[in-house]
């Protein structure tokens, strides 16, 4: 079967089912612009209505073996695509609704942040105080390693000290933060590595 163009959408259909790229290919090209100036009617969107169409054609392809009809090509293609655009539709209203509503949260909310930098400021203020508490070297290290994210190799370089002599200086500032602070303190220092 050389000319593809002559044969019925029921035996396009049954070649599709075969895996007949041939056949496929003329069904894209009997069907493309139907499809297409009928999706950029709905959609009034030239991008949206090709990718749409382009989905529908891949969902063909990859339907082939189980889920097409007998008869009827024409009307299959037709529903689908206006199943696509309803979906498309759909997507769009959930989309839309889901940023009215964190518009309005975000303009109803304004005091909860106030109340939660208060507290990340008073948290911080003690963390600093701990660690000013720390030993003139070990302090210094552990600035090093936390506030400037300085590996323990580029702080030997630094200090001019041996990176093993760095990672003992840091675990032993966290064990004395640990002490003072409590381990929820200890474990924020841990998710900053």
């Amino acid at each position: 079967m050389g000319a593809y163009s002559t044969i019925s959408d029921n035996e396009l259909l049954q070649l599709l089912k075969e895996s007949d790229h041939a056949a496929y290919t003329e069904i894209y090209h009997r069907y493309f612009y139907l499809l297409y100036t009928n999706a950029y009617k709905k959609l009034r969107d030239e991008e949206q209505a090709k990718d749409i169409i382009q989905d529908l054609f891949a969902t063909l392809w990859f339907k082939r073996e189980h889920d097409l009809p007998n008869t009827n090509l024409a009307g299959y293609l037709f529903t689908a695509l206006r199943n696509k655009i309803f979906d498309l539709f759909a997507h769009q209203q959930v989309a839309s609704k889901y940023i009215d509503s964190l518009q309005d949260y975000l303009s109803t909310h304004t005091s909860v942040p106030t109340d939660h930098l208060v507290r990340e400021n008073e948290l911080k203020a003690y963390i600093e105080k701990a660690i000013q508490a720390l030993p003139p070297k070990m302090k210094c290290i552990f600035e090093m390693s936390r506030k400037e994210n300085l590996c323990h190799k580029e702080i030997a370089e630094r200090l001019n000290v041996s990176e093993n002599n760095i990672s003992k200086q840091v675990n032993n500032a966290l064990r004395v933060l640990k002490t003072k602070l409590g381990i929820i303190i200890y474990l924020y220092f841990l998710m900053k590595l």
